[in-house]
């Protein structure tokens, strides 16, 4: 029985819909303007004040849009390179080479990116609910037909045609049955991390030090006392002068009781103290970088992240399963919506990210199959909860790939609904290919980037 099954009836409706997309991080908002530029009516969820989800709540910079290696290959465009555009209205936006060799990045001011996911979408028509939680599905052999929410005014539900899952935990998905990989149960789970930025830093100062002087440093002050779980973390320059951001704490994501019980942070009070200990973390590390960096010696603490960045929770089995050989072998599918040339990124338990390149110069397809949810008649999946295995999802993940995911999901999605009764897996292929190419997506290497 659905938990709520005897308050259907008596909750007012927010209204019925096109297309419903729960979820507003980079995956989710890409969706929600594709979906509502096809011409339907879209209704876009999120559980924060704020569009964006990692992208703005997080961190600060999208990796994914170039490839890495001596050449660098742009292979992501679309609504993800309007999004950059309209970042660069706002404010300074700097391109700058990862510290690991992950390609360029695209570094923006957060704040700034809220305003353009609102601009881009509202532009769009799509109708933005905020601060509203999902707390069930309905569903009718295997179609889902109304979500149930938690809003400031109380329970609402919402119907539609079709549905994108672009909560990055899965939400959608799990609430209605649809089956799932918890991240840790067949394969290892990537780590957490609080981010945090720092001000009055003297870059010319910084920049003279190498990553491997960061890390001897970091094993230094381990060795005298400092807690500092991961000693291979990075700062980087932001378009704020004298302003730095950092990916530095870790925090395992899942554990293991005696009896092989599996808990992660899906579970309200291991997240509550996963928040709770990644603040503690990011003092910790803003503590060594003032005692031991150069550059760093009058820099102050600014700004925590608005919540613990999560990598990987739940991922979906869809229509089909990218894996690690798939990435590292660039293989090319017909149903292919996307590229990806960034190399697998295992933030991994312990001390230490493992990387696995794929060959310079190439990048692989993101199947269509991979977003259209095995046990559902009308959902898409979308961002990090995508059908990937570990290794893969720890490559396709980054935030370039969830945009163009988006653009992918949020544009059959539309296609479904005003042409197939929200069925997707009866929407043309070809069809969607097409409009992603007509739209300025890069579906193969050399293909033409949008204006």
């Amino acid at each position: 029985m659905e938990p709520f099954a005897s308050t259907w009836s008596s909750v007012p409706s927010i209204g019925e819909f096109d297309v419903i997309v729960i979820g507003s991080g980079s995956a989710g908002s890409t969706a929600a303007i594709a979906a509502a530029r096809q011409g339907t009516r879209v209704l876009l969820i999120e559980k924060l004040p704020f569009l964006g989800g990692n992208s703005t709540a997080v961190l600060d910079t999208f990796y994914g849009f170039y490839s890495p290696g001596s050449r660098s290959l742009r292979v992501v465009d679309g609504i993800p390179g309007e999004v950059v555009r309209e970042l660069t209205r706002l404010g300074p936006v700097v391109e700058r080479p990862n510290t690991y060799g992950a390609g360029t990045g695209v570094t923006y001011n957060a704040d700034h990116l809220k305003v353009a996911w609102e601009s881009l979408t509202t532009g769009a028509g799509v109708t933005l609910l905020l601060h509203s939680f999902l707390q069930d599905v309905r569903t009718v052999d295997g179609r889902v037909t109304d979500i149930l929410l938690a809003t400031k005014g109380g329970l609402r539900h919402a119907s539609a045609a079709s549905f994108v899952d672009a909560s990055g935990d899965g939400d959608l998905s799990h609430y209605a049955g649809f089956d799932y990989e918890l991240a840790g149960d067949i394969s290892p789970a990537q780590t957490l991390t609080t981010t945090f930025r720092m001000i009055n830093v003297d870059h010319d100062e910084r920049k003279k030090l190498s990553k491997e002087d960061l890390r001897a440093l970091m094993l230094q002050a381990a060795a005298d006392g400092y807690n500092l779980p991961r000693r291979d973390g990075s700062d980087h320059i932001t378009p704020i002068s004298g302003m730095s951001a950092t990916v530095m704490t870790r925090l395992d994501s899942v554990t293991r009781d005696d009896d092989g019980t599996l808990h992660t942070v899906l579970e309200p009070d291991r997240l509550t103290a996963a928040e709770i200990e990644g603040r503690r973390q990011a003092l910790e590390y803003a503590r060594f970088l003032t005692d031991r960096v150069a550059g760093y010696q009058k820099a102050s603490l600014v700004g925590l992240s608005t919540q613990i960045g999560l990598r990987e929770t739940r991922r979906i089995w869809g229509d089909y399963r990218i894996t690690r050989e798939d990435v590292l072998s660039a293989r090319q599918f017909d149903d292919q919506i996307a590229l990806c040339a960034a190399p697998i990124e295992d933030h991994h338990s312990g001390d230490g990210t493992a990387w696995a390149y794929l060959p310079e110069g190439s990048a692989v397809g993101i199947p269509l199959r991979t977003l259209l949810v095995r046990d559902a008649q009308n959902v898409m999946v979308a961002g990090r909860c995508f059908s990937a295995t570990h290794d893969a999802h720890a490559s396709i993940r980054s935030m370039a790939q969830t945009m163009a995911m988006g653009q992918a999901a949020g544009t059959t999605a539309a296609l479904a609904a005003l042409r197939t009764k929200g069925s997707v897996r009866e929407v043309c292929v070809t069809t969607v290919r097409d409009t992603l190419r007509e739209a300025g997506v890069i579906l193969e290497l050399g293909g033409t980037i949008g204006g």
